[in-house]
């Protein structure tokens, strides 16, 4: 009992299923570690110890009486503050929805509950998911275990954080632009996208509707496999959710635990290897994942995707303009924060004042930006011509997925930077998300996987892969993990 912490998920759901250990005993070991050390770390915004106890106490009943129990059965997950949970408060990590408790779950969380997962709090973010690096939280920023110094990427930096430094052996983010991807590459940790439409947005507090994507963070690839193989599947209530069965990811993740890729071709972006301002440490890494992937039966063929050069403007485009839209809701008249409704303030000023004292920086700029790119006049000129760039991207990736299997590229292009170093240049924060964006504007999934260490700093590997075929990229990555030796923060 003493290390369970340090065990993947896929270890202690079989500790728990053969009576090694009950589902009580490992969840009480996590909130002790959690409130020995998330002081440090600020991985999460709320514990739910009480709801935690209650998940892990039907377990132990269900497995006493003999049920047969799922495969992530009694294992404590983390949920990022975005996904709404029933009784749970639910921030965004934003004043403006301080001390909202929702009276539903998300789609992804009501899953998690009938999988039989214990969920143990909700963990930190960049405000409504707008960065990466998790300093835009209203709450504090949350640091990254292997450097408390450094930030642990974002939006899902705290779910990233609480993975890495072992206060969850799972966990869930959300990805709009590689706000799973960028953290777990920072933390050393596994993170993927799923298919847009093949994780439900039912319950997920909107940033760009047309991005948002539920995923998971884990230890390895199977453990992710397997989180994502339970919240995956379509959902009525979601419009944009695919009507398809969910790929075989788990099957996928163990095949290529074997460590043969022969018969594969994986395609290396040729417009990826003209950035300017990767660090070398992070190419001489990713090269020599390349390599590895050679060695394990992969052919490597590089293909041209010219418009991926556009594709972080088209994002700055079309993602604020869609979370202008989103967030108008927040008017203070409704729900959440409410602010100068004393009988002095008209309606329009109450609305005002609250999303001035509601709002953070981040937040106001990216309103801004796309109030400005939907406004009359320049709607066609900005958000219309980032729709037709988007256009142009997904025929990149249809015509290079007719010459590979998958993808290849860095995660992005530093390692984890110091507090405060970007936030006063909004355009070099963006840059971090370089290499994942592409892939959120085509819609198809995604995973980053550890792939060695730059300067003592995790980097990560990224396998993109066609639409529904979640399958392909699961086999990939494992079969890319069995060559790396496990990463493990050091101890503080």
């Amino acid at each position: 009992m003493s290390d369970v912490t340090s065990l993947s998920a896929t270890e202690i759901a079989a500790l728990i299923a053969d009576g090694s250990v009950s589902a009580s005993e490992v969840t009480g070991r996590f909130l002790d570690k959690i409130a020995a050390e998330d002081g440090d770390v600020h991985a999460y915004l709320h514990i739910d110890a009480d709801g935690a106890r209650a998940a892990a106490e039907a377990v132990d009943t269900a497995r006493a009486a003999g049920e047969k129990l799922g495969p992530l059965a009694g294992v404590p997950v983390a949920v990022k503050d975005v996904m709404t949970t029933k009784g749970v408060p639910t921030t965004a990590a934003s004043k403006i929805l301080e001390g909202w408790i929702p009276p539903y779950d998300a789609t992804v969380v009501e899953r998690l509950k009938a999988a039989g997962t214990v969920m143990l709090g909700k963990t930190n973010m960049d405000e409504f998911a707008m960065g990466s690096s998790t300093e835009y939280s209203a709450y504090g920023a949350t640091r990254n275990p292997w450097d408390l110094g450094r930030i642990p990427g974002g939006s899902s930096g705290g779910s990233a954080a609480a993975v890495a430094g072992g206060l969850a052996p799972i966990s869930l983010g959300t990805d709009t632009g590689g706000s799973i991807r960028q953290p777990g590459a920072v933390t050393g940790t596994v993170g993927a996208k799923p298919t847009y439409g093949g994780t439900s947005r039912y319950g997920l507090i909107a940033f760009s509707s047309s991005l948002d994507t539920p995923g998971p963070f884990a230890r390895n690839v199977l453990d992710a496999a397997l989180l994502h193989e339970v919240i995956a599947g379509h959902d009525r209530r979601d419009s944009t959710s695919i009507p398809q069965p969910v790929p075989p990811v788990v099957e996928a993740a163990r095949e290529g635990a074997r460590g043969d890729l022969s018969g594969m071709r994986l395609g290396v972006v040729r417009e990826f290897g003209e950035t300017e301002g990767a660090e070398p440490g992070v190419i001489a890494a990713y090269q020599a994942g390349v390599d590895t992937l050679v060695k394990l039966g992969a052919e490597i063929v590089e293909v041209s995707c010219p418009h991926f050069s556009y594709a972080l403007p088209a994002y700055y485009l079309i993602s604020p303009s869609e979370c202008s839209s989103n967030l108008a809701r927040f008017d203070g008249v409704r729900y959440g924060l409410r602010v100068g409704d004393d009988g002095r303030h008209s309606l329009e000023e109450v609305m005002a004042l609250t999303r001035e004292a509601g709002f953070g920086p981040e937040v106001k700029r990216r309103i801004m930006l796309g109030t400005y790119a939907l406004s009359s006049g320049y709607v066609d000129q900005f958000y219309g011509q980032a729709q037709k760039v988007r256009t142009l991207i997904n025929r990149d990736f249809t015509a290079a997925f007719e010459q590979v299997d998958a993808l290849v590229s860095p995660t992005t292009p530093f390692v984890a930077f110091p507090f405060g170093s970007r936030t006063g240049d909004p355009v070099q924060m963006y840059l971090a998300d370089l290499y994942t964006i592409p892939s959120n504007l085509y819609g198809g999934p995604a995973i980053s996987v550890p792939c060695g260490l730059s300067e003592g700093l995790p980097v990560g590997l990224q396998i993109m892969a066609p639409t529904m075929r979640d399958d392909v990229m699961y086999k990939v990555a494992a079969a890319f993990e069995t060559t790396q030796t496990p990463l493990v923060p050091p101890t503080r």
